[in-house]
C-alpha cells in the first residue's frame, strides 16, 4: 500500500512539474521603468490578456537595473533605450531587437533665463543615461548652436530628479523621456527649448529588446508578443486609448500626460534598416558606441514587419 501511494505521489509531482513548465513558457516577463515610452508594452498585455499568453509586468526605477535583469535573463524582454541594448550586444549579450517603443516624444526642457541653446555654455545639461538618444539629441542641439560637448558639462541624473534639480538650479537643461519633459511645463519651472521633431525627425529612443535565450524558449509565444505589440501601436495612435492606458498604469497628472502624448508617435513601431543604420552611424559619430552591432545581427527577423 505504501509503494502504491509513493508510485501516486511521483506520478502527481510529475505531471504538476511538467504543468508549471508549460505554465512558465506561456508566461513572458516583460520589463519597463514607468514612462510614456512604454505605454505600448502596456497595451500589448492588454491585448494578450485575451488569449492564453500571460504577460507578467516588472516595473524598474531605473536603466541600471533593468539592463541587468535583462542581459541575466531574470526577465525576457523589456522596453529600453536601444542604444543600452545595442551596447550590451556590442559586449557580447545576446539581445534581439523586435521593435521601436514609439518615434519623437523627447524635448530638451531648460530654465526660462535659458532662451536659447548657445545660452548653455558652460551650463549644466543632464540626460539619464550616456547610452541614449537624449545624449544624441543633445549633440545635435549643440551642433546647430555652433558648440559641442565640451562647451557644457552634460550629467546623468535619474528621469524623475530632473524637474526638480531644474527647480533647484543644481541643473539648467534637461533632455529625457516623458512624462519629465511635460512635468517641467505643467509646473511652470521650464520651458521647451527643442523638441525632438525639430533636430532628428522620427527620432528613435526606445524599443522592445528580449533575450535571445527567452526567444529560444518561448518563441511561439513570444512571436504573439511582437505581433501584438505591432497591434499596440497602431491601437495607441488613436489618443484616447493612448490617453487611457497612460492615465491607468503611469498614474501622472492628466494634463502632464496630454501634453507628453502630443509629443510621441506610435503608429509604426516597425524598426527598419534605413532608420537603424541611421542611428548606428549617429552613435559611432557622437562616442556613444564605436563598434555598434549590424542589423542582422540586431534585429530579431521571426516575425515580419506586416505581422
Amino acid at each position: 500500500m505504501i509503494r502504491k501511494l509513493t508510485a501516486l505521489l511521483l506520478v502527481l509531482s510529475f505531471l504538476v512539474g511538467c504543468s508549471s513548465k508549460a505554465e512558465n513558457n506561456k508566461t513572458i516577463n516583460l520589463g519597463y521603468l514607468p514612462i510614456t515610452h512604454a505605454l505600448s508594452v502596456f497595451e500589448t498585455k492588454e491585448i494578450l490578456d485575451q488569449t492564453n499568453v500571460h504577460i507578467k509586468l516588472t516595473k524598474f526605477s531605473n536603466w541600471a537595473d533593468l539592463m541587468d535583469a535583462l542581459n541575466a535573463g531574470r526577465i525576457d524582454g523589456a522596453s529600453v533605450l536601444v542604444e543600452l541594448a545595442m551596447k550590451a550586444k556590442s559586449n557580447g549579450i545576446d539581445l534581439k531587437a523586435v521593435a521601436l517603443g514609439h518615434k519623437d516624444g523627447n524635448v530638451i526642457i531648460a530654465k526660462k533665463d535659458i532662451k536659447k541653446m548657445s545660452d548653455l555654455k558652460g551650463k549644466t545639461i543632464a540626460i539619464p543615461h550616456a547610452q541614449s538618444s537624449h545624449n544624441i539629441l543633445i549633440q545635435l542641439a549643440l551642433e546647430k548652436a555652433h558648440l559641442t560637448k565640451n562647451d557644457v558639462k552634460i550629467i546623468q541624473l535619474a528621469p524623475s530628479e530632473m524637474p526638480s534639480s531644474l527647480n533647484s538650479g543644481a541643473i539648467d537643461a534637461y533632455c529625457v523621456a516623458e512624462p519629465f519633459g511635460a512635468v517641467a511645463i505643467n509646473t511652470k519651472i521650464g520651458h521647451v527649448l527643442k523638441t525632438s521633431e525639430e533636430l532628428w525627425q522620427n527620432s528613435i529612443c526606445c524599443a522592445m529588446v528580449f533575450n535571445n535565450a527567452a526567444i529560444t524558449k518561448k518563441q511561439t509565444q513570444i512571436n504573439q508578443v511582437i505581433s501584438a505589440y505591432k497591434q499596440a501601436g497602431k491601437k495607441l495612435a488613436k489618443g484616447k486609448e493612448a490617453m487611457r492606458i497612460a492615465s491607468k498604469y503611469l498614474g501622472q497628472d492628466k494634463a502632464v500626460l496630454k501634453k507628453s502624448l502630443a509629443w510621441i508617435h506610435f503608429d509604426d513601431l516597425t524598426l527598419t534598416k534605413e532608420d537603424y543604420d541611421n542611428l548606428a552611424l549617429k552613435v559611432k559619430q557622437d562616442g556613444i558606441n564605436p563598434n555598434p552591432p549590424s542589423y542582422q545581427d540586431f534585429i530579431y527577423q521571426g516575425v515580419t514587419a506586416h505581422d
